[in-house]
């Protein structure tokens, strides 16, 4: 009889802790709701239901039901998400009238409580509006503006040798190769390394896992405590992501830091090697960061850069398998003006106009990021006659405006490099407005514009220059040896960056002589690593 009395008394005690949080739950959005009335007409928008607002209604790719929305309400909307107020902005106009002319109010991030602990607040891309962040902005400024990109040319040359030797003898995963590409591409600029052949490289795996914490952490709702901010003030014990975000933290700093130094102990050493932790060491360049700072400012522009240029990359690709004719004509390109005895360098960027022309395309027809990096604004606001509160995180809905038939065409959703050039097949830099001259808004708006945009632009030109020079690719097969053809909508989604689902291609060389330049390519680099060529 014991045993049936516990079980009803822990049944009780079960039901009875789950009214407890619902009424908890309940009171919190209701006393959030209080506070946060509007003081004025917000925009309009799709109804929601009482506590949740419209979370129900946002689907895993929201992009296309943001666009729906836009079709519906206009180019902003409003949105309650679980009592977090949300404007989602879908015009060119808007976009750029708020977050570009008005960037003192819209350059903030949303208040993550999880990463800001798994960061300490020190993550230029996620962080607060703030004094550190001016002064980590300032500094990568001085490393990765447009002249100072073009020191990172020989290293981007050496890596895209590379990526085209291993492509050339392991074609089958060429997904880890532009992964690997990418981060020691990043780990060579950042740290003044060589090139990191291994993609199991252990330093590679640490920040790329930390890539992935600061990701999910960044994506807005990924925790309960984002909806729920009082449990922040719950005793350690019944945090589980606030002991998991801390010892990260501390984890992570060790590893950064350790990073940083190496690079300080070379310099006394009288290492001359150029890299951005050797210029952030230089005391005029440095910006007033402490060494902490400047550790974690290294390590987000490596996850920054690395994991947004291989998941880029793997679009181009995907593009190169759908798209043919392209391909075809990138390459016509690529034998008149390079010719076949030896690799694209970027001493031929200024004839290459059809491959600079895919490096703004393909970001436009799938960038890596849909919905960008949220932000949100510091004060009140007024725009259109709607009231637009302070608090309130702004998505942008990046997507439809890259397939905007306004300012694309009717043809915005087809695969075009040719809309990027003028009538006589030149790079026409103002065609497209409120683009930064960028032909797409994948890099962001306002102060928030990713900073390192001119070197991932000279990372992609490189790469699909070579890798067009050197190989054909063409739809791949499956385990039952059907030809299949990779679909552009099928996106897998990690975090705030989306890259595209697995997909099969075959990679083969254009002409038999492709082996021996890679190889002599390889040699004039001093990439010793040639020995499966013949």
């Amino acid at each position: 009889m014991m045993a049936p009395m516990l079980a009803l008394r822990d049944l009780l005690l079960f039901h009875g802790t789950a009214t407890y949080w619902l009424l908890l739950i309940t009171i919190t959005l209701a006393i959030r709701a209080w506070k946060t009335a509007p003081k004025g007409k917000l925009p309009p928008g799709p109804r929601g239901i009482p506590i949740i607002g419209n979370l129900h209604q946002i689907p895993k790719r929201p992009w296309f039901q943001f666009k729906e929305w836009t079709k519906q309400y206009g180019p902003i909307f409003y949105l309650n998400i679980a009592g977090q107020r949300t404007l989602v902005l879908g015009s060119h106009k808007v976009t750029g009238d708020l977050l570009d002319r008005r960037a003192n109010i819209y350059s903030d991030r949303p208040k993550l409580i999880v990463s800001r602990i798994l960061t300490g607040g020190l993550s230029m891309a996620f962080s607060q509006h703030n004094e550190i962040w001016r002064r980590m902005r300032r500094a990568s400024h001085e490393a990765l503006y447009n002249r100072k990109a073009q020191n990172y040319h020989r290293i981007q040359e050496k890596e895209s040798t590379l990526l085209v030797y291993h492509l050339l003898t392991d074609p089958k995963h060429f997904d880890n190769h532009i992964r690997r590409t990418s981060a020691s591409l990043m780990v060579s600029i950042i740290y003044g390394v060589p090139p990191i052949t291994n993609p199991l490289n252990p330093v590679v795996v640490r920040i790329n896992k930390y890539t992935e914490r600061a990701l999910a952490a960044a994506t807005p709702g990924a925790y309960m405590v984002e909806y729920f901010p009082w449990m922040q003030f719950l005793p350690r014990w019944m945090s589980p992501w606030r002991r998991y975000a801390e010892d990260w933290f501390k984890k992570d700093s060790v590893v950064f830091e350790d990073f940083f130094h190496a690079v300080e102990k070379r310099l006394e050493e009288g290492d001359t090697t150029y890299s951005i932790a050797s210029t952030l060491l230089q005391e005029e360049t440095r910006r007033n960061l402490t060494a902490n700072e400047a550790a974690w400012l290294c390590s987000t522009m490596y996850s920054a850069g690395s994991e947004t240029t291989s998941s880029q990359m793997a679009w181009f690709l995907l593009a190169m398998v759908t798209h043919p004719e392209v391909q075809k004509k990138a390459q016509e390109e690529l034998d008149h003006v390079v010719g076949r005895n030896r690799l694209p360098t970027f001493n031929d960027y200024e004839q290459l106009p059809y491959i600079r022309a895919l490096v703004k395309e393909v970001p436009r027809w799938r960038g890596v990021g849909p919905i960008g990096v949220p932000h949100r604004l510091c004060c009140d606001d007024v725009y259109d006659g709607h009231f637009l509160p302070a608090d309130t995180v702004c998505i942008v809905n990046v997507w439809a405006l890259n397939h905007d038939p306004k300012m694309y065409g009717e043809d915005a959703e087809e695969f075009k490099p040719e809309r990027h050039l003028n009538e006589h097949g030149n790079i026409q830099p103002s065609k497209f407005p409120e683009t930064h001259d960028e032909g797409h808004l994948t890099y962001g708006f306002g102060r928030r514009i990713c900073v390192g945009r001119h070197v991932s632009n000279n990372s992609m030109f490189m790469e699909m220059a070579c890798i067009l020079w050197a190989f054909d690719i063409s739809p791949g097969k499956n385990e039952y040896g059907e030809i299949v053809k990779p679909n552009p909508d099928d996106a897998h989604v990690e975090g705030l960056v989306v890259r595209p689902s697995p997909f099969p291609a075959i990679i083969k060389p254009r002409f038999t002589e492709v082996k021996a330049i890679i190889a002599n390519t390889m040699d004039l680099h001093n990439l010793s690593d040639t020995a499966n060529l013949f």
